[in-house]
């Protein structure tokens, strides 16, 4: 997946790593897609949450090795 920006989020807690990736999801076009990775265990459901909330699409998310990863693409 062709990433448009990734932001790095890691050691922030909540509500920080929401922050970050609405300044980037907002410094990009309108289809295309940022990363964003952090270390927040909490991070799972306030994306999941805050996707939904704003309609940007959750393409996916992955763990690996205690880092949480979300593709987020920007939808208006």
């Amino acid at each position: 997946m062709e990433t448009a920006l990734v932001v790095d989020a890691k050691g922030l807690r909540c509500p920080l790593p929401i922050i970050k990736a609405k300044k980037g999801v907002e410094s990009v076009a309108v289809g295309q897609v940022v990363e964003v990775q952090c270390t927040d265990p909490g991070s799972v459901a306030d994306f999941q949450a805050w996707a939904k909330s704003t309609g940007h699409v959750l393409v996916d998310r992955r763990e690996e090795d205690g880092v949480y990863i979300f593709w987020i693409q920007r939808s208006r």
